[in-house]
């Protein structure tokens, strides 16, 4: 099971990676964009994702994740000053996140915390985050992609280069690798 801790911190920092990639496209005021009232800014994205995060894993193993200081409802509005504020608490997220897998061995893997009073393995708490960022880091994604039209920079194979990706991934000698080795 230590790969699976392996694996999983991998995909994550692909995930916060592909996050950083889109918004560093971005002028700052595109970060605060939003289409219509309804819809979230990268901004209020970033507050949303870093609030579940500091929530779900602060003190992980030993509280529930759904801490009675975390006001959710705060995060789909907009409480940043600028660009560099943002940022600040994206890091402070993904630190708390990071540090949290950092300090999990294989034997907390089964170990029950809770969500809500829902009970979770730590692996089945794991996975529901690794669905959670990626979904919303998606939307950052498309948003940027909208805003920078023609301009944008693609975040994995460009279009009409699955031929030459291919090509590149298969000139290789086959190995065990996780996907992101090569990024």
């Amino acid at each position: 099971m230590n790969s699976y801790l392996e694996s999983i911190k991998k995909q994550f920092l692909y995930y916060k990676m592909l996050g950083e990639k889109a918004m560093e496209q971005l002028t700052e005021e595109q970060l605060f964009w939003q289409y219509n009232e309804e819809s979230n800014s990268i901004a209020i994205l970033v507050n949303h994702i870093a609030g579940n995060m500091l929530s779900r894993f602060t003190d992980f193993l030993t509280t529930d994740g759904e801490k009675g200081w975390r006001n959710r409802d705060s995060e789909f509005t907009n409480s940043f000053l600028n660009k560099t504020e943002m940022m600040n608490y994206w890091n402070k997220g993904w630190e708390c996140l990071l540090t949290t897998l950092e300090q999990l061995s294989e034997k907390d893997l089964e170990k029950i915390i809770y969500i809500r009073n829902d009970g979770h393995t730590v692996v089945e708490a794991i996975n529901r985050q690794l669905a959670h960022y990626p979904y919303h880091i998606g939307q950052m994604v498309f948003i940027a992609k909208i805003l920078k039209n023609e301009a944008w920079n693609t975040l994995s194979i460009a279009r009409n280069k699955s031929g030459d990706y291919n090509n590149r991934k298969f000139s290789q000698e086959k190995s065990k690798r996780h996907y992101t080795d090569d990024l």
